[in-house]
C-alpha cells in the first residue's frame, strides 16, 4: 500500500492532462504580484521569479512581476496572509508545490481547508534528490542509508519544508523503501527555503540535503554539492543524464513534486480566469519547455478545474502516506 500511493502519485504526475485552450480576454493585472512562501533560493523562489521573468518576456504580462519572500511554516504565513488579507486581490497568485498539499494533508495551515484559496495551473514536476556536500566522503545513497540505520544521529538531514513537510517525507520515503524500520529517527532539520538549507550543508551543520532538482540545480553547477539521488523512476535526460536514481541503486523510491499556483478565494472569475489563461499559454510556449528541460521539469499539464482535481487528490494520497509512516494519526 505503501508504495502504491507513492505510484498513484507519480501517474497522475505523467497522465496529466491540459483543460484550458483560448486566452482569457476582459482582464490585465494592473501590479502583478507573485508571493514565494520561503525565503530566496528555493523551489518556490524559483517557481515565482522564473514564470514572472517568462511571462514578461513573453508579452503575456506588460508590467514586471514583482515577487515577495514571505517565509514561515512551511508556506503556513502566505496561506494566511492571502486568506485573511488579501481574500480579493486579483493582482496575485502564489507559488505552490506538493510541499503546499503536505501542509493542508496534514493539518498545518490555518484554516486548513484547499478550497479556500483558488488553485490555477501547474508548470510543471520537480522530481526529489537527496544530495551531500561536492568534499563529502560519502558517495552512494545505499552509504548514507547504511549509516542512518547504524546511528541514526550521526546524520542529520536538512530540506527547505517544516517537519513532516515534502522535503522531509522525501527522506523517510527513501528510508522506508531500504528497510529502515523506524523512519521517526531519522534527524530532519527544517528550513526556510531550500537555498538556506543548502547553506547549511556547506557549513557542515548538517551532512545531507532534501530537496528537489530544480533548487539544487544552481549548487550543482557551481560544484558546491552533489547529487546521490534522483527520487524519479528512471535516468532524467540531457544534463540530467548524469545523475543516478534511488531506484539504480536499490531504493525504490519515487518523488514528484508538482509545481504551480493558487490565487486568493475572493478573485474575480474574470482574473481568476485570466491568470489561467496566462500560465497555459506560457506552458504551451516553445520558450517554457526550454525552461522546463534546462532544470530538471517534468510534464504536468493542468489548468483550472482539473488542476484543482489534481491538488485534492494529491492532499488526499499525502494523507495516507502521512499515517502510514507515523507522521499523523
Amino acid at each position: 500500500m505503501f508504495f502504491k500511493a507513492i505510484r498513484l502519485s507519480v501517474a497522475a504526475v505523467v497522465l496529466g492532462v491540459s483543460s484550458i485552450g483560448a486566452s482569457a480576454q476582459g482582464f490585465t493585472p494592473e501590479n502583478p504580484e507573485c508571493i514565494a512562501p520561503a525565503n530566496p533560493g528555493g523551489g518556490w523562489d524559483f517557481t515565482c521569479r522564473q514564470v514572472g521573468k517568462s511571462l514578461q518576456d513573453l508579452g503575456l504580462l506588460k508590467q514586471t512581476m514583482q515577487v515577495v519572500n514571505l517565509a514561515g511554516g512551511g508556506g503556513g504565513v502566505a496561506f494566511a496572509e492571502v486568506v485573511n488579507k488579501r481574500n480579493d486581490d486579483n493582482n496575485l497568485i502564489v507559488a505552490a508545490s506538493s510541499a503546499t498539499a503536505t501542509r493542508l494533508a496534514q493539518g498545518a495551515y490555518p484554516g486548513n481547508n484547499m478550497n479556500q484559496v483558488r488553485w490555477v495551473a501547474s508548470i510543471g514536476a520537480d522530481y526529489g534528490v537527496i544530495a551531500v556536500a561536492a568534499d563529502s566522503k560519502i558517495k552512494t545513497l545505499p552509504e548514507l542509508l547504511d549509516m542512518i540505520k547504524k546511528d541514526p544521529s550521526s546524520i542529520s538531514v536538512a530540506g527547505g519544508s517544516a517537519v513532516g513537510g515534502w522535503d522531509h517525507l522525501k527522506v523517510l520515503i527513501a528510508a522506508n523503501a531500504y528497510g529502515i524500520k523506524d523512519v521517526r529517527k531519522i534527524k530532519y532539520i527544517a528550513f526556510d527555503g531550500g537555498g538556506e538549507a543548502v547553506t547549511q550543508l556547506l557549513a557542515g551543520s548538517v551532512q545531507a540535503f532534501s530537496g528537489d532538482l530544480s533548487e539544487a540545480k544552481g549548487f550543482v553547477d557551481s560544484g558546491d554539492i552533489r547529487v546521490l539521488a534522483v527520487l524519479a523512476p528512471e535516468r532524467l535526460t540531457g544534463a540530467f543524464a548524469k545523475f543516478p536514481t534511488a531506484k539504480e541503486q536499490g531504493v525504490d523510491a519515487i518523488g514528484a513534486n508538482w509545481r504551480g499556483f493558487y490565487a486568493p478565494g475572493g478573485m474575480s472569475d474574470a482574473a481568476y480566469d485570466a491568470w489561467v489563461s496566462k500560465i497555459t499559454d506560457l506552458y504551451n510556449s516553445p520558450e517554457w519547455k526550454k525552461t522546463m528541460e534546462a532544470n530538471g521539469l517534468a510534464p504536468l499539464d493542468l489548468q483550472g478545474k482539473a488542476f484543482e482535481e489534481f491538488v485534492a487528490k494529491s492532499v488526499n494520497q499525502i494523507q495516507d502516506i502521512s499515517k502510514q509512516i507515523g507522521i499523523i494519526k
